[in-house]
């Protein structure tokens, strides 16, 4: 398959796997990254960027093939040294960065003169035109339905997509709602050149988490998430478990504040969750695309078998105008 994206990333399909806090590791990067898409490392994972550069050297030993690394800038009061996990980056050599969170124009020109490929995820238009004047390289644009922040606009994929690609001069990659080969030829039509899936590689064998929690999450269907931090205009979706639950109550209550839901969304508490295997442990991040998924392939396996579906979809597409000309 030969997109923009492909020819910006250098991967064999413009599938790219999102950055995920917690579960953007090495071994799932790379495992993306081999099976033809674009691993992505999850810089904050790390606990600093001298172990974001161990992991970014960790990647290189399992793959010669292109990854990148997610770098999520966050308007916190104690912000991460987000310019020393850049240096990280650049000087480990890595050459495609995905951006999220607040506008990546501070660090644009730095990742440029470095020959980086900037990927900035987004959740409107406007922010995705603001990113393009900022002069990222491509967009991940994000639906209503995708796990983590989808923004405060709750405009879906199918308007999303469309509305984006009218407007913008680099390419995009829909993110949101996606786990198979029909939604990638769905994406396709509607204007994109590429995919971005978190949610989907989150359950592969490869991705670092618990089986149960894998198994708890693929079971679950397209009604089986929650929209919490509502109250905060600062939304999130995540998997529908006791504690997301509990959030969901406590900021339905008025005069609810931030630090009253505090101790339940903790990362480390999430993370916990994630590797012990305890569904109700902490919050756990999902989009509505787990009413799609079924199984626990390999990334090999999943990369293949959604190419294989995408132009199977495309040729019946194309197959019924035929049919009506």
């Amino acid at each position: 398959m030969h997109t923009r994206i492909t020819a910006l990333t250098g991967t064999r399909y413009p599938i790219i796997q999102g950055g995920m806090q917690w579960v953007g590791r090495a071994e799932l990067a790379s495992a993306v990254s081999n099976a033809g898409g674009l691993g992505i490392l999850t810089a904050l994972t790390q606990p600093n960027p001298e172990a974001l550069a161990q992991e970014i050297a960790r990647c290189q030993n399992l793959t010669a093939l292109p990854f990148g690394v997610n770098l999520t800038i966050l308007p916190t009061t104690t912000p991460p040294p987000y310019d020393d996990y850049a240096t990280a980056i650049i000087e480990s050599g890595v050459k495609i960065v995905e951006t999220a969170g607040r506008s990546p124009a501070e660090l644009v020109e730095r990742f440029k003169v470095a020959g980086i490929k900037i990927i900035h995820k987004c959740t409107s238009v406007r922010h995705a035109l603001s990113a393009e004047r900022a002069g990222v390289d491509a967009v991940s644009i994000d639906g209503f339905e995708a796990a983590g922040h989808p923004g405060e606009d709750d405009v879906p994929g199918l308007i999303l997509i469309p509305a984006t690609a009218a407007v913008l001069r680099i390419p995009i990659l829909a993110s949101g709602g996606i786990a198979n080969g029909a939604g990638m030829a769905a994406a396709l039509m509607l204007g994109a050149e590429g995919i971005n899936m978190g949610t989907r590689f989150m359950l592969t064998q490869e991705a670092p988490i618990h089986p149960a929690i894998k198994a708890a999450i693929a079971a679950g269907s397209e009604r089986d998430t929650r929209l919490i931090f509502r109250a905060f205009r600062n939304t999130g979706r995540v998997f529908s478990n006791a504690i997301s639950q509990e959030v969901v109550e406590i900021e339905r209550n008025p005069g609810a504040l931030f630090d009253d839901i505090r101790p339940l969304v903790a990362g480390a508490r999430g993370r916990a969750a994630l590797e012990s295997g305890e569904v109700d442990g902490g919050i756990l991040w999902a989009g509505q695309a787990i009413g799609l998924i079924d199984d626990i392939p390999t990334c090999a396996a999943l990369i293949e078998r959604i190419v294989t579906e995408c132009k199977q979809a495309i040729t019946r597409g194309a197959g019924l105008v035929g049919a009506q000309s």
